[in-house]
């Protein structure tokens, strides 16, 4: 029996990043993955697919509604929605070959087929050949992801009601599309089929897209999506789902418990995702799983036996590719007898939307239902020089600070590059720089980023300066 001193199971974010750093600090290392490519469900068929899609129908969209404005006149464009599909392809691949030389070159082993435990400290593979082999390790850690979740009594067939796998494999362009959640993932997806003219309707359970994030960001998302052309129902309750005729067609309840129904060529379910260990054997070990099927961890990531760490969205927290890296570093650290840290408020949310979403630290919501004072400051991108000249002028940054010492409680931004730009707002929160100090300091002109530099400045009680 082959023997390793740490076997990562999952090769997605989380697990790649921990199998990396575990071989950088000397350690003999696998990293054990069932399909056939590398990168999990952020490099195949969640983050990275999806932002090619939205960078590509980002384009088509500003060639058909603001070339003109630029002074570019094109006489005719069109949509090659197999180029579309098979640029994104190109984009997974190329991601998939970096991820091989990354395994070649520090050294991992890397186990083509499915994980199960046999014990605390023996796992079998289930080799994609049909062979099999066990193996023994000093450290597992379980880095398995998550899977589409739906809603009780919706099961999605992937033909007519799927899941974002398939939205992201059409295999021509859908006429329509009912999107069930209007989440990171909904939204997205929205967009995407959106701008390439597909009719899209997203239904919202709670009373705002985005829900997890600072309600203004989520009204502002709505009304930005609304004017392009999709429509957003929110406080509404889906009953069931059904395919007839080559449609699906939803029911949902409004506030005033009247029913309704859409039709659609597709049906979405965009409701979250679920910590995925199905075929993990972890019944033949001591580590305890939640009721929601989440893996119960301590604060160094361990579970109830103490060679066994999990990480990502196996464990409880946000479903975000950049914590479960976070967490794949700091448990190979963990085992090799460092003292990491991970502040989870400091960890940044983004949505791909056009205009992106981004904030890190506390939502006003959440500072007013504790109780705890605040300063606000809120800066429009109307207001911004840099975002006029570029024809981006909806959205805004709102800045959330501590009255006494001017410390950065949260950052919310919904305009463009908000996705770049919430990284300078991590830099201020991890440092507890105040929030004169965050406008104090020189930014170039003009830039997008003057626009928190005037949120940091009406925050801490000043008056906007900068145009």
């Amino acid at each position: 029996m082959k023997k390793f001193d740490i076997i990562v199971i999952g090769s997605g974010p989380g697990g790649y990043v921990a199998a990396i750093r575990c071989a950088q600090l000397g350690y003999n290392t696998a990293l054990v993955e069932k399909y056939p490519q590398l990168g999990g469900t952020c490099s195949n068929v969640g983050c990275i697919p999806t932002k090619a899609l939205l960078d590509s129908t980002e384009h088509y969209y500003q060639a058909q509604n603001n070339f003109q404005a630029h002074g570019i006149d094109l006489n005719t464009i069109t949509l090659n929605f197999e180029q579309l599909m098979h640029r994104k392809n190109e984009v997974v691949q190329q991601n998939a070959q970096g991820l091989n030389y990354l395994m070649a070159k520090n050294k991992i082993t890397v186990l083509e087929g499915l994980g199960q435990f046999q014990s605390n400290t023996v796992l079998k593979v289930l080799f994609n050949d049909g062979t099999n082999a066990m193996f023994q390790a000093d450290h597992f850690i379980i880095a398995t992801g998550s899977k589409p979740a739906s809603l009780p009594g919706i099961t999605p067939d992937k033909k007519r009601i799927i899941t974002s796998t398939e939205a992201l494999s059409f295999p021509h362009q859908p006429t329509s599309l009912v999107i069930i959640g209007g989440g990171v993932i909904g939204t997205e997806m929205a967009s995407i089929y959106h701008r390439i003219g597909t009719k899209v309707t997203i239904v919202e359970y709670a009373d705002e897209l985005i829900a997890s994030m600072d309600k203004e960001l989520g009204q502002a998302l709505r009304k930005n999506l609304t004017k392009k052309g999709i429509v957003c129902l929110v406080n509404k309750k889906v009953t069931s789902v059904n395919e007839e005729l080559n449609q699906a067609t939803v029911h949902y309840v409004d506030e005033k418990q009247q029913t309704h129904t859409l039709t659609a060529d597709y049906v979405l379910m965009a409701v979250g995702r679920k910590p995925y260990t199905q075929g993990l054997g972890l019944e033949n070990t001591d580590v305890e799983v939640t009721a929601s099927g989440s893996i119960k961890t301590n604060h160094l990531l361990q579970t109830s036996v103490k060679n066994i760490y999990a990480i990502g969205d196996v464990v409880k927290g946000p479903m975000l590719a950049h914590k479960a890296e976070e967490e794949g570093t700091f448990v190979a650290e963990v085992i090799d007898g460092q003292k990491p840290h991970i502040n989870y408020n400091h960890i940044p949310s983004v949505v791909y939307t056009w205009p992106e979403v981004a904030s890190v630290g506390i939502t006003e919501d959440e500072l007013k239902a504790k109780g705890i004072s605040y300063r606000k400051g809120k800066f429009p991108f109307a207001a911004s020089a840099r975002a006029r000249a570029a024809m981006e002028k909806d959205g805004f940054v709102k800045v959330l600070s501590d009255p006494t010492y001017g410390e950065v409680l949260g950052v919310h931004i919904i305009g463009p590059r908000a996705a770049d730009l919430i990284a300078q707002a991590v830099v201020a929160m991890s440092y507890e720089v105040r929030d004169t100090d965050m406008f104090t300091m020189s930014y170039a002109h003009p830039t997008y980023s003057e626009a928190l530099k005037e949120a940091y400045r009406l925050a801490a009680g000043q008056p906007a300066i900068t145009i």
